[in-house]
């Protein structure tokens, strides 16, 4: 078996973006990206997310201004925060491998960085050119059933090991939440 880190994400998540532009640092280290709905993992552990807490919705935004100063990363806290994520991440999960790495880096980078609406379906179509994905079979391709199904399946199964956020490493059966504990999960991978 491959030795691997498993990165559970949700574009919408600011800071699995941060944790994405650290992983894209990284050398000979096999990521396994995990889409989740974090609202959907909300749901099953009855937490409120941040960005319906005010004091908690200031304290992040101030909080990844001064992770992205630090880190020396292009990051624009989006002013459509939060959207619905739904089908960028069943996207995730539809198209082909060839195109996993760029599909990830366009969008957290239009939402993270160029402040767009990646739940604008118009805003989508113009991305996935950048992605030379076909729009129209996107747009089929995020109905399917199994797609649908698919993502259920493994919010359930982040939940059911008690991920209850985005970004979540795990590595060795050790679970590291948060974009700050990258580097623990680096370390549990190199041991």
């Amino acid at each position: 078996m491959t030795k691997k880190i498993d990165f559970y994400f949700d574009f919408i998540s600011p800071y699995s973006y941060l944790a994405h532009l650290k992983i894209k640092l990284t050398k000979n280290i096999n990521f396994d990206y995990k889409p989740v709905l974090v609202g959907g993992l909300h749901n099953l552990q009855g937490i409120t997310a941040p960005a319906f807490i005010k004091p908690k919705l200031k304290h992040m935004i101030s909080d990844c201004d001064l992770i992205a100063k630090k880190d020396r990363s292009n990051f624009f806290w989006n002013s459509k925060f939060p959207i619905n994520s739904l089908n960028i991440m069943r996207g995730y999960l539809f198209i082909n491998n060839e195109n996993k790495d760029l599909y990830l880096n366009v969008m957290f980078d239009a939402y993270w960085k160029d402040n767009l609406d990646i739940s604008n379906e118009e805003i989508i179509k113009s991305l996935l050119k950048k992605c030379k994905i076909d729009p129209n079979s996107f747009f089929e391709g995020i109905k399917d059933p199994q797609i649908k199904e698919e993502l259920k399946n493994i919010t359930q199964a982040a939940h059911d090991k008690e991920i209850f956020g985005a970004p979540t490493f795990v590595v060795n059966n050790k679970i590291y939440w948060g974009q700050d504990r990258l580097e623990f999960a680096l370390d549990e991978y190199n041991k």
